[in-house]
């Protein structure tokens, strides 16, 4: 979000998109607690082998504890949570924060091939990926340092429409077919295993009422950021349809918990966190209601929504 009259709180606020913008990763929920009955349908008698692979939000950067320096990864990510509630014999995190769908393929720092974590023996995968292929992190950088200069705008939404064309839209369907090749790969490595599609939780409110400058970007455009994170969920929805997969919503559970929210009612942190988390991230009760969510999913019946 972009321009130039500088409001009380303008400085506060550029600082805050340096801050944002210095973080890389997935930039694009007490919470829901993770419900002791539901359980993954297990497999293999009574075993259940468990992989995630996913993006920061799956990692879950700045959540106590860390356990994997390089990914950013917590033990109190959902997939843990997951993986304890539905007390799965085998259990490999494979996420890391800052991943694209490349990363499924190739090793990130000393994080394998993501894909590596996949066998025969796989009997569930989460996947959550995409925000960082449509450039989410870039984005609310951008947004934010636009959004300091004309609060009271649509800066940002003007930027990436100067070419004629919503660039945030073509960059979402760009990522469909790499969603695709994806849950194809998946499905080769774990023939037998429910497919699992997680898509972001609500980032910010979902009425499209701002919060400058808690979060600097300009009244007009958080509509326009709410509506393209949807979009990315919706292509998220249709690939894992199209490709023999289950859809995960975390957006409908978290509304009312986004980044303009009190400390404590906000399940994703703002762009100086109060909570341990990294910027614009869930923090520990984001990723127990996303846990809450895969696990009511898994729950369910099998179909492939």
């Amino acid at each position: 979000m972009s321009n130039d009259s500088r409001p009380a709180g303008g400085a506060r606020a550029r600082r805050r998109a340096a801050t944002v913008a210095a973080v890389g990763g997935c930039a694009l929920v007490a919470a829901s607690a993770v419900p002791a009955a539901a359980h993954p349908a297990r497999h293999h008698g009574h075993r259940l082998d468990y992989v995630a692979l996913g993006d920061s939000y799956t990692s879950g950067p700045g959540i106590p504890t860390q356990v994997d320096a390089n990914c950013a990864r917590s033990d109190r990510n959902y997939p843990s949570l997951v993986a304890g509630r539905a007390g799965a014999t085998t259990f490999t995190d494979a996420s890391c924060s800052g991943a694209t769908t490349t990363q499924m393929w190739q090793a990130q720092g000393s994080n394998p091939p993501q894909l590596d974590a996949l066998s025969r023996d796989t009997d569930l995968v989460t996947v959550q990926i995409g925000g960082n292929d449509v450039g989410f992190g870039p984005i609310i950088g951008r947004c934010a340092g636009l959004g300091v200069q004309d609060p009271a705008g649509n800066p940002c939404e003007r930027a990436y429409e100067a070419s004629g064309q919503d660039e945030l839209a073509l960059a979402v369907r760009r990522t469909a077919p790499k969603i695709a090749q994806v849950l194809r790969a998946v499905h080769a490595r774990a023939p037998h295993a429910r497919v699992l599609v997680v898509g972001y939780p609500d980032l910010l409110p979902d009425d499209g009422v701002g919060c400058f400058p808690q979060v600097p970007f300009a009244q007009g455009d958080f509509a326009y950021l709410r509506d393209t994170e949807k979009r990315l969920n919706l292509m998220l929805r249709t690939q894992a349809a199209r490709n023999r997969a289950e859809y995960v919503d975390t957006y409908g559970p978290t509304v009312g918990h986004d980044m303009c929210k009190a400390p404590a009612d906000r399940w994703i942190e703002p762009l100086q966190p109060a909570s341990p988390a990294a910027p614009a991230h869930p923090n520990a009760l984001g990723e127990q209601a996303m846990a809450g969510a895969v696990l009511n999913r898994s729950a369910g019946n099998h179909g492939h929504r």
